[in-house]
Parts: structure tokens; sequence; C-alpha cells
């Protein structure tokens, strides 16, 4: 038994032997050729990503690039080797392919986020620290992924979107600001143009509120109890909570400092005197 193991191994021994001797200068070319290959694909991928990134182009278009030219050379690189050595690329070529065309139906769904983010990264409909609204859901742009979309709301919660549901779907991109508004009830007999002067102060003074577009204010409605004073402004995506929290303070203090009576829900309730005999 253990003479038959030994038979084996001085077999494969010798077989390998024999091989090393007959390609070394094959295996030493095959070894330099692989080494002198890696080293061109890096300096290569170096060059597109920093022409691509003098012409401005978008970060993660010109990574995606650059990576891809570096994976194919290192391909080419490696099939190249193993032909050195007497390695047939023939069946690893037909395999890759048949890998490939199965990976491609079975992900069919990843393939077309991928093509989503190269359209969106192609296009630039927007563009990180841009607001969008899409299919409901509303946030500012965090980072832009070949895969998926990161948003980012003013609850500070992070919402990832498939690309796909992306492109072609009816966008709403207000940039890297939101509207805000808000409204508060003064009596009829209050003057409605001091109140509407209070609240254009509590705005403009506060830095967060954005100078282009101007807020805007007036009546909105002539309701039961009062007159609605509506107020509209612009904040960063990421500052609206704070900004609207301290925009309502700012207009109540400035409306009650004022004098300025704010109605509450009332009922007239008349009495008819025969009702009580």
């Amino acid at each position: 038994m253990i003479s038959s193991e030994i038979q084996q191994f001085e077999k494969y021994y010798a077989l390998l032997t024999e091989y090393l001797v007959t390609y070394s200068m094959q295996i030493v070319g095959a070894i330099f050729i692989l080494l002198v290959g890696l080293w061109v694909a890096k300096k290569l991928a170096e060059v597109v990503a920093n022409l691509m990134t003098r012409h401005n182009i978008d970060i993660t278009l010109t990574n995606f690039v650059s990576n891809v030219v570096k994976v194919l050379l290192i391909i080419m690189v490696i099939i190249i080797a193993l032909g050195k050595i007497g390695i047939s690329v023939t069946p690893f070529v037909a395999a890759i392919g048949a890998a490939s065309l199965g990976a491609g139906l079975a992900l069919q769904g990843m393939l077309s986020n991928y093509g989503a983010g190269l359209a969106i990264i192609a296009t630039r409909p927007f563009v990180v620290g841009d607001t969008i609204e899409v299919k409901g859901v509303s946030g500012q742009v965090k980072v832009i992924e070949l895969g998926h979309t990161v948003l980012i709301n003013e609850e500070k919660v992070e919402i990832t979107i498939p690309n796909k549901h992306i492109v072609g779907e009816i966008l709403h991109n207000s940039f890297n600001y939101s509207l805000v508004k808000g409204e508060i009830d003064i009596a009829y007999s209050a003057c409605s143009d001091t109140a509407i002067s209070l609240i254009e102060n509590v705005l403009v003074n506060h830095e967060l509120v954005a100078k282009h577009p101007n807020a805007q204010i007036g009546i909105e409605r002539f309701a039961d109890s009062g007159v609605t004073i509506s107020y509209r402004y612009w904040v960063p995506t990421t500052k609206i909570i704070e900004t609207k929290l301290a925009i309502n303070g700012g207009v109540y203090k400035a409306i009650n400092d004022a004098n300025i009576e704010i109605p509450f829900p009332q009922r007239i309730v008349t009495l008819n005197n025969s009702d009580l005999k």
C-alpha cells in the first residue's frame, strides 16, 4: 500500500519535473507578461480616470469606465499568459460565455438597474445634493450608484431606490431646497397687513430661509373663527424640521407680542324665549 503511494508520488513528481524543465522559460515569460500586464492595466485605468475627471465627467461613471478598462486588460493578459505556458483558453472562453449567459438571465433585475444607473449618470436629471421626488418618495440625493440611488429625508432616514424605478418615471427635482408651508389665524378685527409684515420679518431674519425664491405670505382663506395667514418659504432639505419649528415659534411670538388676537373655534348659541316656556 505504501509502495504504491510512493510510486504514485514519484509519477506525479516526474511529470511535474518534466513539465517545469520543458516549459521553464515559458513559465518565466508568462509570469513576466502577467506582472507587466497588471502594471499596464493599473496605469491605463488611472489615465482614463484622470482624463474623464479633467472633463468634469460624473465620478460614478468615471470609476465604472476605469474599472471596466482595468478588468478587460487583466482578462486579456491572463489569456495571453495561459497560452504562453501551453494551456488552451478555448474551453475557458466557452465556459465564461455560458456562465455569462446564465448570470445575465438570473440577474436581469440587477442588470436593468445598472443600465438605468448609466442612463442617470449620462443624462444627469439630478445630481448629488438635489432634492427629488419619485413614485411618492422624496429626499435629498446622498449618493448615486450604478445599481441604486440613496436619498436622505428630513428625518435623517436613508432611502435606497433601485435605479430602474427612477428612469422613465415622473421626477420632481427641487434641487437642494424644499418648500415648507405654514399658517396662522388672526381675528377678523386684527390688521392683516401688520400680521403679514411681522411674519415677513421673521422669515427674512432667519439664516436658513432661502432668499431666492422669495418667501410668499398672504391671506389664505377666511375661516369661521378668523382670517388664515399663510406663508411659504424654501429651506435646505436636510434642515426642514428644525427650521419649521423655529419659524413657527418666531411667528407665534411676533403675533403674540404685537397683541394681535389669535382666535379659537367658537359657537354662538341663540336661545329662543318661546323654547323656555
